[in-house]
């Protein structure tokens, strides 16, 4: 990410959009204090040192915030609503992304003590772990996985509930997107709306707008999706109410 940042500023860009995790955000930071960067982020950006203020950004850099990390321990929640007699949960995590991970595994622990489950956290940062880490979590036999909103299991999302079907694993995912290619229930920021205020913020600031006095926007559009098919699929009965919460079924 740092050799790619620097390529760009080296091209003299005039402007740098820095997605698909923050590890091109903090990359693009470091290496320009002038082009300007708009970012993308999972997480509150204050507390990561990106930016001064929510209000305020400061420097040259503003963003689009959406909430798919904080959301953890709802995304629990709704795995354990759709499966309430369910007692050990696998939690599959993406062990290279330290900004992230520790604090949804914290939410989660926390979530599942509450509710007298065990979890146990499954780690997988490329495609071969993530085929070693579902055939544990069947032969020892958990009730259900959730899946950590990560940009790498993000990108891996076919392969993801391909295994959950295989293996007959029930799983809660962090967005839409997998839903949409099998995935039994998804809940979390609507990525496509994030990215359309990126596009917006980026037009404000080609045509004259510093970054500096562009707030960060906090995505606040979320999704709960429920792929029906999978559900019968696993034979597993989704309750009227969950449905009836869904902003999406899909059939």
């Amino acid at each position: 990410m740092p050799d790619l940042a620097a390529d760009l500023v080296h091209r003299h860009a005039d402007l740098i959009v820095a997605s698909g995790g923050l590890g091109g955000a903090f990359a693009a930071k470091a290496a320009s204090t002038t082009i300007p960067i708009v970012f993308l982020a999972a997480q509150d950006p204050v507390k990561l040192g990106l930016v001064n203020s929510l209000a305020r950004p400061g420097g040259n850099l503003t963003g689009i915030n959406f909430f798919n990390t904080e959301l953890a321990a709802k995304q629990f929640e709704l795995l354990r609503e759709i499966l309430p007699k369910a007692t050990r949960i696998a939690v599959l995590v993406d062990p290279a992304d330290q900004t992230n991970t520790p604090a949804v595994v914290g939410d989660v622990d926390t979530a599942a003590r509450a509710t007298g489950v065990d979890i146990k956290v499954f780690k997988a940062s490329n495609s071969g772990e993530i085929d070693a880490e579902f055939e544990a979590i069947a032969r020892e036999h958990f009730d259900g996985v959730f899946v950590e909103q990560a940009p790498f299991l993000n990108a891996r999302r076919i392969q993801l509930v391909q295994l959950a079907a295989h293996y007959s694993v029930p799983a809660v995912y962090s967005g839409r997107e997998f839903a949409e290619v099998g995935g039994l229930i998804s809940y979390g920021s609507d990525i496509d709306e994030a990215y359309r205020q990126v596009g917006i913020y980026c037009g404000r600031i080609l045509k004259g707008a510093k970054p500096a006095d562009l707030p960060i926007v906090q995505s606040s559009k979320l999704e709960l999706v429920v792929n029906a098919q999978t559900a019968r699929m696993l034979k597993l009965p989704v309750p009227a109410q969950l449905l009836a919460r869904a902003d999406e079924v899909i059939e």
